[in-house]
C-alpha cells in the first residue's frame, strides 16, 4: 500500500468517528464502563493479596533456649545455636531475646497490674530466646522443624495453623478475584462486539456502495479498522485515566486517615507506581484487540455483495 493510500484511509477512518458519532460514543461508553469495572476488581484483588499477604509475614517464631530438663543454655550454646539460626535456610529475620530483656518486655505491657522488676528482680523465671520470621508462611513448618535439631534449643512455638490458614485464604482470594476479571473480561468481549455489529450492520449500505464502485475488501477494512482502534484507545486513555486518578486519591485518603484496621493491614494500599503500567498496558490491549480486530472481521459478512 502506497504512503497517499495509507494516510487517505487512516483519515477516512478518523471522519467516519465523527460522522458517526453517535454509535461511536456508544461504542466507547460501553467499553469504557467494561474497563472501569475490570480495573476495579484487578485492584481489588491485588490489594486484597497483598493485605493477606503482609498478615502472614507477620507470623514469628519464637525458639526456647534450654535443655530437656530446664535449664538454660551456657554462653557457648547460645553462642553456636545463634550462628546456626541465622544460617537455616528462608530464615530472613532474627532477634535475639536474654531473660532481661524477655521481663523488660513483659514488664511493660503489665506495668498498669504489678511491678515484674521488683517481683522478679533477684529471681528471673523467664528463658533467653529468639524471635525469629521466616521469608514465607508456607516455609514456617519446614524451618521450624530445622530449629528443633539445633543444639541448645528446648523448643519452638510456631503459628503452623495461623499459617496454614492465611496460604490457604490467599490462595482463595487469589482465585476469586482474577476470576472476576476474567469473567467481566468475557463479558466485555461479548458486550463490545455485539456493539460493534450494530454499528457495522447501520453502515451496511456504504459497505456494499463500496464494494459495487470497485473497492477491494482491504480498502474497505482498514478505515474501519482505524475507526474502531481510535475508539478503543480513546477509551482506554479514559478509563486508565479515571482508574489511576480514582486510585491515586484513595491511596491518599487512606494514608491521611490511619486507622487500627488499616494498621492491621500494613498502613497503605498498594503504591499506584506499582500497577498503572498493567492498567494502562491491560486498557490498550484490551482496546486494540476487542475494537479494531472486532470492527475489521465484523464487516466480513457484508462484503459478499
Amino acid at each position: 500500500m502506497r504512503f497517499s493510500s495509507f494516510t487517505y484511509l487512516v483519515g477516512q477512518g478518523l471522519h467516519n468517528l465523527r460522522a458517526n458519532r453517535l454509535m461511536t460514543f456508544a461504542s466507547m461508553g460501553v467499553l469504557t464502563v467494561c474497563m472501569l469495572l475490570i480495573g476495579a476488581a484487578y485492584l481489588l484483588g491485588v490489594n486484597i493479596d497483598y493485605m493477606v499477604e503482609y498478615i502472614g509475614n507477620q507470623n514469628m517464631m519464637v525458639v526456647y533456649m534450654g535443655d530437656e530438663e530446664g535449664q538454660n543454655s551456657t554462653d557457648e550454646q547460645i553462642s553456636a545455636a545463634d550462628a546456626a539460626i541465622r544460617n537455616t535456610p528462608h530464615v530472613v529475620g532474627v532477634t535475639y531475646m536474654s531473660p532481661a530483656d524477655v521481663l523488660a518486655t513483659y514488664g511493660d505491657m503489665l506495668k498498669d497490674y504489678t511491678n515484674l522488676q521488683q517481683v522478679f528482680q533477684n529471681d528471673n523465671p523467664f528463658t533467653p530466646n529468639y524471635r525469629v520470621t521466616v521469608d514465607d508462611p508456607q516455609n514456617i513448618e519446614s524451618v521450624s522443624a530445622q530449629l528443633m535439631q539445633i543444639d541448645g534449643v528446648a523448643s519452638v512455638k510456631a503459628p503452623l495453623a495461623m499459617a496454614e490458614m492465611f496460604t490457604s485464604l490467599q490462595r482463595v482470594i487469589n482465585y476469586a478475584c482474577y476470576g472476576i476479571v476474567a469473567v467481566l473480561a468475557i463479558v466485555s468481549i461479548v458486550v463490545i462486539n455485539n456493539t460493534i455489529k450494530i454499528t457495522v450492520f447501520n453502515r451496511r449500505k456504504e459497505i456494499g456502495i463500496m464494494k459495487l464502485v470497485g473497492a477491494t475488501n482491504g480498502f474497505i477494512r482498514f478505515p474501519f479498522f482505524v475507526e474502531g482502534v481510535a475508539s478503543g484507545l480513546i477509551s482506554a486513555a479514559l478509563a486508565s485515566g479515571i482508574v489511576c486518578g480514582a486510585y491515586y486519591a484513595l491511596c491518599r485518603w487512606y494514608a491521611e486517615n490511619p486507622s487500627n484496621l488499616s494498621q492491621m493491614f500494613g498502613g497503605q494500599l498498594v503504591p499506584l507506581e506499582n500497577v498503572w503500567y498493567y492498567i494502562v498496558g491491560g486498557f490498550v490491549l484490551l482496546g486494540f484487540v476487542l475494537c479494531g480486530l472486532g470492527t475489521a472481521t465484523s464487516i466480513r459478512k457484508h462484503l459478499n455483495v
